[in-house]
């Protein structure tokens, strides 16, 4: 199998930080579940980047990922969420860039998975907009690929349990490790392959105070409205983990 993921923060795998700085992620996961279900080796690209915009996904990175060679069995895509914390959202544009990834795809032969992220933590700045956003948005791709063959969607946004504090890292606005792994685990379900759901045990996460507040907006808000108004992304400068195909073992018994 051939599988490459597509998107933002959320498919590069931010929150999901490992011992040597980089990151790891649901995608990445889905792979290593992938080559253990099917006993066969898998190859896996990931193109994605954080703080893309669904356009840059939606043309840059979806032409990058069909056009490696061999062509993928697989693509999963994530997007749309860096565009709704913007003022400017535009669900039509939106639409028609969903589009265009699920006429291309079919064109190509390759099955593809959309995902949603998780409900932001209701903590994080304007959790209230993004995520009635989210729902309009996924609702109508919902409607879109119901009859197509080769397109269907993971919608995490009705994972209630996932919006619990124990699957958000300190940003509030990613996953932590648990969280990409639960995410992991529906997409393998979704594939075919029942993966047993990773839940939070409730233990980890402190009551927040006043100054724990502050210091979230000076660590995390701040640096995000500065980002906002200087016109810069957090993925400036950045090339995806793996461009092109890298083998993920089978596992051995």
């Amino acid at each position: 199998m051939r599988y490459v993921a597509i998107g933002d923060s959320y498919t590069e795998g931010v929150g999901d930080e490992l011992e040597d700085g980089s990151v790891r992620g649901w995608a990445d996961m889905v792979a290593v579940g992938l080559a253990a279900a099917t006993g066969e080796q898998v190859h896996y690209a990931n193109l994605a980047i954080r703080g893309r915009l669904l356009e840059p996904i939606a043309t840059e990175q979806c032409d990058a990922a069909l056009a490696l060679d061999p062509g993928p069995d697989l693509m999963t895509v994530d997007g749309g969420g860096n565009d709704m914390l913007r003022p400017g959202w535009d669900m039509g544009r939106m639409m028609d860039l969903t589009r265009r990834m699920i006429d291309r795809t079919g064109e190509a032969g390759v099955r593809l998975v959309i995902l949603t992220g998780a409900a932001p933590s209701m903590q994080m700045p304007r959790a209230d907009t993004m995520l009635g956003r989210a729902r309009d948005f996924t609702d109508l791709v919902i409607d879109h690929v119901a009859d197509l063959p080769h397109a269907s969607v993971v919608d995490n946004l009705v994972d209630e349990e996932m919006r619990r504090p124990g699957y958000w890292a300190d940003d509030r606005l990613h996953l932590n490790a648990l969280g990409h792994s639960r995410v992991a685990a529906r997409v393998l379900t979704h594939l075919g392959h029942e993966t047993p759901l990773p839940t939070w045990d409730g233990a980890g996460v402190a009551a927040r105070g006043v100054t724990d507040e502050l210091r979230y907006a000076r660590r995390y808000v701040m640096p995000w409205i500065g980002r906002r108004l200087t016109g810069r992304s957090s993925g400036d400068g950045r090339v995806p983990k793996h461009a092109d195909w890298a083998p993920v073992p089978a596992a051995v018994d």
